[in-house]
């Protein structure tokens, strides 16, 4: 790593723990129903909403309401945008007169921005129309950012109430978030990225000429308004194919940077959103420390295995780093730096082509993604996937050492394990269960553009970056067919649902325990023994789940790798 690389991953992570606690505190307001100072602006438009709804604010929901209104929200959006999707073609701001799209492959598309995830089974600049990217997409792009972390602020009152039965009102906390938080920071972000060169425009694309004389159709459209939210809410679904290795989309090395910086942003601040809460900024510290220090390790080891490159590359021309499938505007450590925060993040933004990296530094990416991209991870759910293991974390810790299991005051108990243990499994099974299924299947084998410890890896990382919702791909597991699609996007619901409501469920059991004055009896949740011990319980907790599946893909290509055996 250059003098410089340090330097830029300095001011990365100084700007991000400078600029966090100023927006969590702000968030918490926002979220407690507080007047901050954009209510001049849009708190007019915030009441016409409740007015022309019918949405009362102050009427506040169990944790079965608050899960039931979120649910029916999701299913509508479901329906909406997959309605978009398949009679694009009828619709208007259609200037390639791009098709329908296939039932499964419609079925995927709003699964996957449904849940946040925006795994793309199609070519965006060919197959979607300008009406669907921006009535379908970039709108499930705001509300379902807003879904996670209007449910993970659910959860955190679960935590801070005090033998209560309501957990907040969905409706309002969706409004909020839209208004006060996500829409001001986009409209920001969008200015920004038009100067830097992203295009805004609603042309269809333009004809050029190209070196050899030959005529080429450049896509162009609405970019900038979606890559703004696309980053901001983590959800990650490029307007072009390439995603943020196109020159349209990430025109700059200043604009990758910014972009990586606003991934982080929002999951970032929630952790102090949850310090200002619970009145306890030194956990909230604690937090953000431990997955800062996950953050720093990928982004290292990454850019290790990409520049010490191959064995056939040193053969050919000494020590050559791995360039291939990767952006030479950006770098060796630029590529890293982004695509280390891209899967720590649920955000499937990309500036590189994961499936060439080499086979530790692909299993980099697949380990950020299998610890639950909790590591800041995705907005609201990075949080409440970190909450989890806290909770784990103070359960076995306290019994170790014959203290109470209680956080911030909350008696830990059965049911709360129970619940956390029902979110673990649900985050396991579709990835473990889906990706055997098609690695000895022919709708799977057949997907596959690499075969042997890659071709797995491929099937592994697709069902891992579903689940997770994380969106990114290996590209090289051709999902475009009914069954992929169809268990893909089964994949996303499962793991952006399953684990929401069962946290959901523990938030309402919490809620109703009294809280008790913390004590010397009581677990510490901040410092550095707590932190090293949270980190042991998701290194362990992952590695003993996953370990056998990463052995078989990228640890055994690595060794082929050694052999001089490319896939």
């Amino acid at each position: 790593m250059t003098l410089r690389d340090l330097l830029q991953f300095a001011l990365f992570l100084g700007l991000l723990a400078t600029v966090s606690p100023v927006l969590g505190h702000y968030m918490h307001r926002v979220l407690s129903g507080e007047r901050t100072w954009l209510w001049r602006c849009f708190g007019a438009v915030e009441r016409g909403i409740y007015a022309a709804s019918g949405i009362h604010p102050e009427q506040e929901q169990t944790w079965k309401g608050y899960a039931g209104s979120l649910l029916a929200f999701t299913v509508a959006g479901f329906a909406l945008t997959m309605g978009v999707l398949l009679f694009q073609d009828r619709l208007p701001l259609n200037p390639q007169h791009v098709a329908g799209m296939s039932w499964h492959l419609a079925f995927n598309t709003a699964a996957s921005f449904v849940t946040n995830t925006n795994w793309q089974s199609y070519a965006g600049e060919t197959t979607v129309s300008h009406f669907s990217q921006m009535v379908g997409l970039t709108y499930q792009n705001f509300v379902s950012a807003a879904v996670g972390i209007a449910a993970c602020t659910a959860i955190i009152r679960g935590i801070t109430r005090n033998e209560a039965q309501t957990i907040g009102n969905f409706w309002a906390d969706l409004v909020r978030v839209t208004l006060y938080v996500l829409l001001p920071l986009s409209i920001l972000f969008s200015v920004f990225l038009m100067w830097q060169g992203v295009v805004q425009t609603f042309v269809s694309g333009v004809s050029a000429t190209t070196l050899e004389g030959e005529t080429q159709f450049l896509a162009l459209g609405p970019a900038a308004s979606q890559v703004a939210i696309k980053l901001l809410g983590t959800n990650g679904g490029g307007f072009f194919n390439v995603n943020g290795a196109h020159p349209f989309e990430n025109p700059t090395a200043l604009s990758s940077f910014v972009q990586a910086l606003s991934i982080f942003l929002i999951p970032s601040a929630l952790v102090f959103m949850l310090g200002a809460a619970v009145k306890n900024r030194r956990h909230a510290w604690t937090i953000w420390c431990v997955m800062a220090v996950v953050f720093v390790a990928g982004v290292c080891a990454l850019l290790w295995a990409e520049t010490s490159g191959t064995p056939l590359l040193h053969k050919i021309a000494g020590v050559v780093p791995n360039l291939e499938g990767k952006e030479v505007r950006f770098g060796l450590f630029g590529t890293s730096l982004f695509s280390t925060v891209t899967t720590d993040a649920s955000c499937g933004a990309v500036n590189a082509m994961h499936a060439s990296f080499t086979p530790l530094g692909g299993m980099v990416l697949l380990v950020n993604m299998l610890l639950g991209e909790l590591v800041f991870g995705g907005v609201g759910s990075g949080l409440y996937g970190m909450l989890l293991f806290i909770l784990l974390t103070v359960f076995i810790a306290g019994l170790m050492v014959g203290r109470t299991p209680d956080y911030l005051g909350k008696r830990i108990e059965g049911r709360e394990i129970t619940w956390v243990m029902v979110a673990l499994l649900v985050a396991a099974m579709p990835i473990l269960c889906l990706s055997g299924w098609a690695a000895v299947s022919d709708w799977g084998t057949g997907a596959l553009l690499n075969h042997g410890a890659h071709g797995l890896s491929e099937i592994f990382y697709a069902y891992t970056s579903a689940t997770q919702n994380n969106g990114s791909a290996f590209a090289g597991f051709s999902a475009n067919a009914p069954i992929p699609n169809v268990t893909l996007g089964l994949a996303m619901l499962v793991g952006r649902f399953g684990i929401m409501l069962a946290l959901l469920a523990m938030s309402g059991s919490l809620v109703t325990r009294k809280t008790r004055p913390v004590s010397d009896s009581s677990f510490p949740v901040e410092g550095l023994t707590f932190g090293v011990l949270l980190l042991g319980i998701i290194v362990i907790v992952g590695a003993l789940t996953y370990l056998p599946a990463l052995s078989l893909g990228p640890v055994v290509e690595h060794f082929q790798m050694l052999d001089g055996q490319l896939f």
